[in-house]
């Protein structure tokens, strides 16, 4: 959670207020014998009497389409300043425009259920104006935008969040971790937000070696082969930018032929080679899909995971 002085307090808690159309200051009808009117106090908390979903259009370099928006889902309960504690999800779909954001819909309402703001993004895909680098452009900006979600709901914490991706999205959420650490001159650098844990789920971590061993869809994305394009990979390949300070989960089905595990596994040894924070876990018998399938019996490991890794301190998480 972050200090913030009085003022500042007062008067995000009076946006949070205004917010949900609730007066956060109402002014007594009758004066004091000095002639001033009596000011209600403002409460410490307010209370969501069940989830809400709200839906955000973030700005972009070029212009706004109608695939430029991420969902807010806020849980039921007190909203007190700074309590919320937000995690944000990049949907898959091997960066086509295949699958859209709705896909994640169910996942997100089960965290919400479980006290935590989720914000699930949409993104131009390979198919829908995507690709090399209007894809990566959208979901920097989309992830800076959290700022701006933050001023009208103040009940969010973001100075320590996580992250959640699955297939692409997860390739795209550990590339968000790490923006931080890119070159001026590279693409999403430079972020007014960035997520500080990551759990990636049957995530493509290591780029070129799944481009080299058949993954068409980087290829796509990429616009090249990694002997065609290189800077590129070294750009947004997880495995090429790992960042020892930010802790990642790989969860992965040891039955998946999209994504092979192998992925995964490069990318924790490699991690942990550089004194990284990171850990895997398979799921037996998940495959590409049904890692994250309500129906799936790992789907409740999954939400254990989420929730542990989001509200865990960063020192306790299992990742040494």
């Amino acid at each position: 959670m972050s200090v913030i002085d009085g003022s500042t307090r007062h008067r995000r808690l009076l946006a949070m207020f205004a917010t949900v159309l609730i007066a956060a200051v109402t002014a007594s009808s009758c004066a004091t014998e000095a002639g001033l009117a009596e000011v209600a106090v403002v409460p410490e908390v307010l209370t969501l009497p069940e989830m809400t979903v709200t839906r955000f259009h973030y700005p972009t370099d070029d212009h706004t389409t109608d695939q430029n928006w991420a969902d807010l889902y806020l849980p039921a309960g007190p909203q007190a300043v700074d309590s919320i504690p937000l995690v944000v999800l990049i949907h898959g779909g091997g960066w086509q425009s295949t699958l859209s954001a709705g896909v994640f819909d169910g996942l997100a309402r089960e965290l919400a259920g479980r006290g935590m703001a989720v914000y699930n993004i949409e993104y131009r895909r390979v198919g829908s104006g995507g690709g090399w680098p209007t894809t990566f452009h959208d979901v920097a900006r989309a992830l800076d935008y959290v700022v701006e979600v933050d001023k009208k709901y103040p009940q969010l914490t973001t100075d320590d969040e996580l992250v959640v991706g699955h297939s692409a999205g997860a390739q795209l959420a550990v590339w968000a971790g790490t923006r931080h650490n890119l070159r001026d001159d590279e693409v999403g650098s430079r972020p007014l937000f960035r997520p500080t844990r990551v759990v990636s789920l049957a995530g493509p971590l290591d780029m070129v070696y799944a481009a080299n061993h058949g993954d068409k869809h980087i290829v796509s994305v990429l616009g090249g082969r990694p002997a065609e394009v290189p800077q590129r990979y070294t750009s947004v390949d997880p495995i090429q930018n790992i960042d020892p300070s930010v802790p990642v989960i790989a969860l992965h089905g040891t039955l998946d032929t999209v994504v092979a595990p192998a992925n995964s596994q490069r990318y924790v040894a490699a991690a942990k080679k550089l004194g990284g924070r990171a850990a895997l876990e398979l799921l037996a018998g998940e495959n590409h899909t049904s890692i994250v399938s309500k129906r799936s019996p790992s789907f409740g490991r999954v939400l254990q995971v989420i929730t542990a890794t989001s509200q865990a301190e960063l020192n306790d998480l299992p990742v040494k």
